[in-house]
């Protein structure tokens, strides 16, 4: 496994569900959270903080009981940031064929002891899926910066 991925394995747990009696999406968004945050820890070598989640969509239930996957990948890196593609998939453990439950972007920042943004290697791409997935990666965070100057003065908040 390269130092641009991170996978977690697991079983749903029925502490994990919602009143329906599915995995609830609060539990489903501090998995992402927690494998990205390990996948950007091993690729700046330093703490980093969450900056923001993007496309967050839930595709299909996790049941109690099924082999839970979550792999996070580097796709796109600035100075400080850590831009990840996060797959959630589930599977019965009889049949082993998981299918993906959701996906998202999220975004990491490194930071040094004094919280500062601190400087991360470089990603560069080494297939075409990477690259597109960088593409994705780097229109979402023009749209996020954008989305951030439309609340600004809409709100009058800086």
């Amino acid at each position: 496994m390269s130092s641009s991925q991170m996978t977690f394995q697991f079983l749903a747990e029925p502490t994990d569900v919602n009143f329906g009696g599915k995995v609830h999406g609060g539990m489903i968004m501090k998995w992402i959270d927690q494998a990205a945050y390990a996948c950007a820890a091993q690729w700046s070598g330093l703490y980093c903080v969450t900056v923001s989640a993007n496309g967050i969509r839930f595709i299909r239930p996790v049941h109690v009981g099924q082999v839970v996957s979550i792999q996070a990948n580097i796709v796109h890196t600035g100075h400080s940031s850590m831009h990840m593609y996060v797959t959630v998939s589930a599977c019965n453990p009889h049949d082993g064929k998981f299918a993906i439950a959701n996906r998202c972007f999220i975004t990491f920042m490194a930071v040094d002891d004094k919280g500062q943004p601190s400087g991360v290697p470089q990603y560069i791409p080494e297939s075409e899926e990477a690259f597109q997935l960088e593409l994705v990666a780097m229109h979402a965070k023009d749209f996020a910066k954008e989305l951030d100057q439309d609340f600004q003065s809409s709100t009058g908040h800086h």
